[in-house]
């Protein structure tokens, strides 16, 4: 691979940095003031519509979407051309992915209606999804058992003449909370008892105003509302019923549209949290020559040097890592990069972590406090050392894959 980015790349970063700068990051006070103000917390300050309407006039929109080369979903960008895009909205994690209609978890929604929808289901939910007129979630995590094993799910989806019944309770499910969350793909069981224990799931479509589907509350991270991505919420579905036409794919295909919808969502994680580890360090660097202590500044202290090279070196190196398996996934494909992929879940939250606890301890009673972004981004980083599957799990199938070859 090149280690320069193509012409694209390059005039697309130039105008995203600008987006940042200009509208983004003027605007995050201004969101703070406004949703303060606003009758529930869950609802959307008025600055994000506003900074939606400004990324969609500059073409700054589903830059996510690879798979429509001729621009009629999305940009049509390699994961490669879009790895670099989605590290600078890092920087900002709770409005600039949200400005661009590139937030979790409507990205990988957007995906699987892209890839495995029906014309029809695409008209419903995907055009307005990809407008930015609707939000979505997906409900796979369940509170009664391990979920990092997808094949334990217990939420049953039973047949029922020409309808699915749901039945089965979720938690953090990141969107629900947003009431402009509009429809839940939900994966459960539709053969509990059958053969293959990956092919006992199935994907369907659930309108959130579906009799029986309640969302019963909204689940803190760390001990706050998270309103990044539309809060993380428990939700029952209690004998919900909808068309069997609400059914994604095929029967017994849920687990493999599970795998294909987390791949890339694993790296836009990982190029985001990147961009929050760039953030950290120019904090700082801020913060070490604006600060004295015991006579120098802190930028003279040894530690604080030690602190600002290591974390340097440690982003340097785990985005090189991300961007060769951007590179792979477009080479060879996702199956092709699943070495790569599981590498970089484990080794950039892990990473950013890092960087973002020095820059807390940096900053001292300022940096666990809501005058600096760095508390709620390292809550946010340390929540995806479990999201998309916890750190065990990808280290146990890596060193599985490394034995094989000796065994």
């Amino acid at each position: 691979m090149h280690f320069a980015y193509d012409a694209r790349t390059e005039e697309l970063r130039g105008r995203l940095l600008a987006f940042m700068d200009e509208h983004v990051l003027p605007a995050e006070p201004v969101a703070e003031e406004q949703r303060a103000a606003l009758a529930s917390p869950w609802d959307t300050p008025a600055v994000v519509g506003e900074l939606k309407a400004e990324a969609r006039c500059q073409g700054l929109w589903n830059l996510f979407l690879p798979d429509s080369q001729d621009g009629s979903y999305g940009a049509g960008l390699t994961n490669l051309q879009y790895a670099p895009l989605a590290e600078i909205t890092g920087r900002s994690p709770h409005l600039a992915p949200t400005a661009l209609n590139c937030a979790a978890p409507d990205t990988g929604n957007m995906e699987v209606l892209a890839q495995f929808g029906t014309d029809e289901q695409k008209k419903q939910w995907l055009e307005p999804l990809l407008a930015g007129e609707i939000r979505s979630a997906f409900a796979m995590t369940e509170p009664e058992v391990a979920s990092s094993d997808a094949t334990n799910i217990t939420t049953h989806i039973k047949r029922d003449g020409d309808s699915y019944v749901i039945t089965g309770r979720k938690w953090y499910i990141s969107g629900a909370m947003n009431p402009d969350c509009k429809v839940f793909i939900v994966m459960g069981k539709t053969d509990p008892d059958g053969p293959d224990i990956r092919r006992q799931q199935s994907m369907v479509l659930v309108p959130r105003d579906t009799p029986g589907v309640e969302v019963r509350r909204a689940m803190r991270v760390y001990g706050y509302e998270d309103h990044s991505h539309g809060g993380h919420a428990e939700v029952v579905f209690d004998g919900a019923r909808v068309p069997a036409a609400n059914l994604v794919g095929e029967e017994g295909g849920g687990f493999a549209i599970a795998q294909a919808r987390l791949g890339p969502g694993r790296i836009h994680h990982c190029m985001r949290l990147i961009g929050m580890a760039e953030r950290a360090i120019e904090l700082m660097c801020r913060r070490a020559v604006g600060r004295t202590a015991f006579g120098k500044p802190l930028a003279r202290q040894g530690v604080v040097q030690e602190w600002i090279a290591d974390a340097r070196v440690a982003v340097e190196q785990v985005r090189l890592l991300v961007l060769k398996t951007a590179w792979l996934m477009d080479t060879v494909g996702n199956k092709g990069a699943h070495t790569e992929i599981q590498a970089i879940k484990i080794a950039t939250p892990r990473t950013v972590v890092d960087i973002l606890d020095r820059a807390v301890q940096l900053h001292g009673a300022g940096g666990v406090s809501q005058d600096f972004p760095l508390a709620e981004l390292w809550a946010a980083a340390r929540t995806l050392r479990l999201a998309d599957g916890p750190d065990e799990v990808h280290q146990r199938s890596l060193a599985r894959r490394e034995l094989k070859r000796y065994l």
